[in-house]
């Protein structure tokens, strides 16, 4: 019999009809709960996590619950948030809305994590509205009451401060936010990062295309470890000859071009994200040619970013090469000044060479980073 969600919208299978245990190659998952719904209300879903095993989700503790438990979307974009703070030895936080970051920021000095987090936030803060929130330290009291002045769906961090946890359930003060879901995470460094970190293929991915077939492919993980890993971009064709990136990039744009390559490993290809001082201010996201989102970016910049910084003097990260050099025009025109993505075009010589007259650094990633999720 099919359960009946809101007005004629139906679960077509009972909730509980998912086995307790399943098995993928020689892994075993046991069922941890049934999910209020999956991507859609109509889609029933389960929560499976891997039997004896131990993980950021797999330990996760519900310290407050909403209405209601979780849903296949929130589930994801808590794992997409967690997968962009894990990277960062500073606070940092992500904000995610149906599986992309709408904005995320790490920590400068001087800043507090209230300051980081409203980074994050005012990105898009349009967007951010009914977010997943991720953080990668201990929320304190100052940030709960900034995030509850906005409308939530969950939180999620590693700890939280006594008094940050009094605020999450203050009803009466926050009634726009009484069903918000905090959650603490298990170990946020026990998850992979870089290339080689998944010898037994514990974090390998499962996609299940329209027929019920499957594809197993290795986790998406990066060779860049430090900044050291972005060199001089360098290219050679027979229209240009050799060419080598000569603009020099300063510490804190080196600092930016990392944080917005590891941002990106978790937006949906073609994805661009421009970063000024720990900030992004756009994030370019599921464009089908790679000048597109540069300049969907760009766009989202000037409608939807809310804070004291301009594009002037901002990174970019691309998570493909460029195909063409007008992608790095359009990002230069509107004051970006430092860029990063894989080589492998045909014209790399020749988008090199623009880049250098245009004054812009450009350094070459070891990797392609496309997310088709």
């Amino acid at each position: 019999m099919a359960e009946k969600l809101a007005g004629n919208t139906y679960l077509t299978r009972n909730v509980g009809d998912f086995p307790e245990e399943i098995t993928a190659g020689t892994r075993k998952f046991i069922k941890n709960d049934d999910l209020r719904y999956g991507t859609n209300p109509h889609q029933p879903a389960a929560f499976y996590t891997p039997a004896g095993g131990h993980g950021a989700l797999a330990d996760m503790k519900t310290l407050k619950n909403g209405k209601s438990g979780l849903s296949q979307t929130n589930l994801e974009d808590i794992s997409g948030a967690l997968n962009i703070v894990k990277y960062f030895d500073k606070a940092a936080c992500a904000v995610m809305k149906h599986v992309n970051p709408s904005g995320a920021a790490v920590m400068r000095d001087g800043e507090t994590l209230k300051d980081v987090y409203i980074k994050a936030r005012d990105c898009d803060a349009r967007a951010a509205f009914g977010s997943v929130i991720a953080f990668n330290v201990k929320v304190d009291a100052a940030t709960a009451e900034e995030i509850m002045s906005t409308f939530c769906e969950c939180v999620v961090a590693p700890a939280y401060d006594e008094d940050a946890l009094v605020i999450f359930n203050d009803q009466e003060r926050f009634k726009l936010n009484k069903q918000i879901r905090i959650l603490q995470c298990g170990d946020i460094a026990s998850l992979p990062k870089f290339v080689g970190d998944d010898p037994d293929g514990r974090f390998n991915t499962f996609k299940v295309l329209c027929d019920g077939t499957l594809v197993v492919a290795a986790p998406l993980l990066t060779n860049v470890r430090s900044a050291e890993d972005l060199p001089a971009a360098s290219g050679e064709n027979k229209a240009c000859g050799p060419q080598v990136s000569t603009v020099e990039p300063t510490p804190e744009q080196m600092e930016d071009l990392l944080d917005a390559w590891y941002i990106n490993i978790s937006v949906r290809s073609n994805g661009v994200i421009i970063v000024k001082n720990g900030q992004t201010l756009a994030v370019g996201t599921g464009e089908q040619d790679r000048v597109g989102a540069v300049e969907q970016a760009i766009e989202k910049f000037k409608q939807k970013y809310q804070g004291p910084n301009s594009l002037e003097g901002a990174v970019m990260s691309s998570d493909g090469f460029f195909p063409f050099y007008d992608a790095v025009e359009v990002a230069a025109k509107a004051g970006i000044k430092a860029l990063v993505a894989p080589s492998g075009s045909l014209k790399d010589a020749d988008v090199i060479k623009r880049a250098n007259e245009l004054g812009v650094v450009l350094r070459h990633a070891p990797e392609r980073v496309f997310s088709h999720h």
